[in-house]
């Protein structure tokens, strides 16, 4: 196992990529968003990786602009009826949320590697 690769990884290629944020090599999920224990190829501990709800923070933001824009040119230009809406919409928010939801949750958790994030602490 290789402990410390020989250049950076960055953290927004490793993590889009679904990789080990040390490493780039291992992959980091099993399954479709359950990290693995350990990178199968360097050993890193996965422990830390934790990127709650931000992922979805960020999805809502870019799936919303994205739809609703596409929603409104759409019924400004053609003015279909509500039912060609529901059509074209509900699969498009549920193509690019779960189209984006694994990357961007690998982005956040090569991002905490990278700058050693870890819960806060109150120090006394």
């Amino acid at each position: 196992m290789n402990a410390s690769p020989s250049a950076p990884v960055s953290p927004f290629v490793a993590g889009l990529r679904c990789h080990c944020p040390r490493c780039g090599e291992g992959r980091l999920f099993q399954g479709f968003l359950k990290p693995r224990a350990q990178c199968e190829s360097c050993g890193l501990d996965f422990a830390f990786a934790d990127s709650g709800d931000g992922p979805a923070v960020f999805i809502m933001f870019i799936a919303g602009f994205l739809v609703v824009g596409a929603a409104l040119f759409v019924e400004l230009r053609y003015e279909p009826p509500f039912w060609v809406h529901a059509i074209l919409w509900i699969p498009a928010v549920l193509i690019v949320s779960l189209g984006l939801l694994r990357p961007l949750k690998g982005l956040m958790i090569a991002l905490q590697f990278a700058n050693k994030a870890e819960e806060g602490r109150l120090e006394r």
